[in-house]
C-alpha cells in the first residue's frame, strides 16, 4: 500500500471513530464472506462493519485520542462503528457471535472510554432505549399519580367532613348553631315564669 493510500485509510478510520458514538473490535477469523454479509445485515443501519489493518487503526485511534487499543489490535480485526443505538448493535454482535463462534468480540470504545469484551456483553444485556424510556415514563406517571392523590386527599377529606356535617344537621338542625339555641331558650323560659 502506497504512503498516500495509507494516509487516506488512516484519515478514513479516524473520521469513522470521530463520527461514531461507539466502536466494537472483533476478530473475524474463520467467517465466510456470506457470514460477514449476514453480520453486516444483522447490525442494520446503526453500524458500519469494516475490516481494518491493525497498524493503521492504531495510528487513527491515537489521532482521535483513543487509548487502550494496542493490545486488542492483533490478528485479523474488523470494527463495528456504531452510529445509532449502541445497545442494539452490541446485542446484534453478541447474538451473531453466539450463532457463529468464529466471531470473537475483543473490546471496544464508547464515547471515548475503552470497554472490555465483558463490558460490551453487559451493554448487550441492557434493554433497548425505547424500553428504558417507556419504563422511565411509567415511573414518572406513577409518581405524578401519587402526587395528585396526595394533593387531593385533604380536599376529599374536607368534602367527607362537610357531607357528614350536612347529614348530622339534617338530623339535628341545632348542631349548626353550635348548641347555642338551647341555652337561649332556657334563659327566656325562667324570665316568663
Amino acid at each position: 500500500m502506497a504512503r498516500a493510500d495509507k494516509q487516506a485509510a488512516v484519515a478514513e478510520i479516524a473520521e469513522q471513530f470521530s463520527a461514531a458514538s461507539g466502536a466494537v473490535l472483533t476478530e473475524y477469523r474463520g467467517l465466510t464472506v456470506a457470514e460477514l454479509q449476514q453480520l453486516r445485515r444483522s447490525l442494520g443501519e446503526n453500524a458500519n462493519y469494516a475490516v481494518v489493518k491493525n497498524t493503521l487503526t492504531k495510528i487513527a485511534a491515537k489521532q482521535v485520542g483513543i487509548e487502550g487499543f494496542d493490545d486488542l489490535l492483533t490478528g485479523p480485526t474488523a470494527i463495528a462503528f456504531i452510529n445509532g443505538d449502541v445497545v442494539e448493535a452490541a446485542k446484534g454482535l453478541r447474538d451473531f457471535a453466539k450463532a457463529n463462534p468464529a466471531l470473537v468480540i475483543k473490546g471496544g470504545v464508547l464515547d471515548g472510554a475503552p470497554l472490555s469484551a465483558n463490558e460490551i456483553g453487559k451493554l448487550a444485556d441492557l434493554e433497548s432505549r425505547e424500553v428504558l424510556l417507556g419504563k422511565m415514563a411509567g415511573a414518572m406517571l406513577a409518581s405524578l399519580t401519587q402526587a395528585v392523590q396526595l394533593l387531593n386527599a385533604p380536599i376529599a377529606q374536607a368534602a367527607r367532613l362537610a357531607g357528614a356535617l350536612q347529614a348530622k344537621a339534617e338530623q339535628d338542625p341545632t348542631i349548626l348553631a353550635g348548641g347555642a339555641a338551647e341555652p337561649a331558650a332556657a334563659e327566656e323560659a325562667p324570665a316568663e315564669a
